[in-house]
């Protein structure tokens, strides 16, 4: 789950990690508000799930409150189009209205998990306002790392070591040291998947402040963090994303055109691969879990055929904690309530499949069925290019 920059500067605040004041408005009057409480020049930050918000227009300098109005009236409402939103943009439905920092110096500072080590890891680099993939990939030695331990955490030394590296001395190295180790304490006691400040300033009067901040958490910690999930935006969000979380299945859109139902994340990623392995390409990642119910698999197919990309669906199943029978059930009565007419290819193995393929041979509607996955994804593939 994302939250917007204002969001996550005010959990940084409750941490204290140091941030520019500032509020967030929806409308020019509010912008011009707080501006005239903030006094002086001030950023307008347009509030959306995406980066490179400055390049697309949505971030604008105003040197007094009428300045700040005018800017927020020309960011509310637009579509703000960068490369990490869709082609389309998102619309932009409020502002951040911030003191303007007087920068002398600009960092990145950010923590998530490092899977291949299976511990968090720090990273920073004196290469801040940029995109880090891009430093990454260019100069990978302009970028410090730090692996915390398991159970102790981020040493001192370790937060040290890494202002050190960032060239802060003095009274700022001080101040660094302790934004570093603050962020992570925010990092583990909120369940985030990434902390991000980019970019970190420092400023002329010598402060250190995050200027800018990503928080992204654990879909799977929010149970613990009400507080968190209040924070959700749902118009940042893809409708469909939406739609399958209100039923407890996990959803993620792709480019292609063959709709996947899968029980298990481990069969999700197998029937992706086997159906670009047949020439084809998968329109989702869908996975209605262990223990789906007719319902729920009901809501999977109106998912799927919302979809206008999707010209075939296949199901692919192992029937473990869902039996094959009551998959065939689930698919029957879907299809039916429904009046689905997307070319449909089941392939299920496991418990009680004998009884679920002879369900879906009897129940007079025009299903495919598969022995095998390479099967089920060829025909899929021949279904989805013949609807095309």
């Amino acid at each position: 789950m994302k939250v917007h920059e204002y969001q996550a500067k005010a959990l940084l605040r409750e941490f204290g990690v140091p941030v520019p004041e500032g509020g967030v408005a929806t409308t020019p009057a509010e912008a011009r508000a707080v501006a005239a409480r903030l006094g002086g020049k001030v950023v307008v930050k347009a509030q959306v799930h995406a980066g490179g918000r400055g390049k697309a227009g949505g971030i604008k300098l105003g040197d007094d409150a009428a300045a700040a109005e005018a800017a927020a009236r020309q960011i509310l409402g637009m579509r703000l189009k960068t490369p990490q939103t869709p082609p389309e943009g998102i619309q932009v439905r409020s502002v951040l209205v911030e003191e303007a920092s007087a920068i002398e110096r600009e960092l990145y500072l950010s923590i998530t998990l490092d899977r291949a080590r299976a511990t968090h890891v720090v990273m920073a680099s004196q290469a801040g306002g940029m995109e880090i993939e891009e430093v990454a990939a260019r100069t990978p030695e302009k970028i410090l790392r730090e692996w915390t331990h398991p159970a102790l955490g981020l040493g001192a030394w370790q937060a040290r070591r890494l202002a050190f590296g960032l060239g802060l001395a003095g009274d700022p190295f001080k101040q660094g040291v302790g934004l570093i180790r603050s962020l992570f304490a925010l990092y583990l006691g909120k369940d985030c998947s990434l902390a991000e400040i980019n970019p970190l300033v420092v400023t002329r009067d010598g402060r250190v402040l995050a200027l800018d901040a990503k928080l992204n958490f654990d879909d799977s910690a929010l149970s613990r963090h009400t507080e968190i999930t209040a924070l959700r935006d749902i118009h940042e969000e893809d409708p469909l994303d939406v739609e399958a979380s209100k039923h407890s299945l996990n959803y993620i859109k792709l480019d292609g055109n063959v709709g996947c139902m899968v029980n298990g994340a481990g069969l999700a990623m197998a029937t992706m691969d086997i159906i670009k392995l047949a020439g084809g390409e998968p329109a989702n990642f869908l996975d209605v879990g262990g223990g789906a119910s007719p319902a729920q698999i009901e809501n999977a197919f109106r998912i799927l055929s919302s979809d206008a990309a999707v010209k075939a669906v296949f199901i692919n199943v192992f029937g473990g904690i869902l039996r094959c029978d009551r998959l065939a059930e689930g698919v029957i009565a879907a299809v039916k309530t429904l009046g689905l007419r997307l070319p449909v290819v089941v392939r299920m193995e496991g418990t009680n499949v004998e009884l679920g393929k002879k369900m879906l041979a009897e129940s007079g509607l025009q299903l495919a069925t598969a022995d095998d996955m390479g099967e089920g994804a060829r025909k899929v593939v021949a279904l989805a290019r013949e609807a095309a």
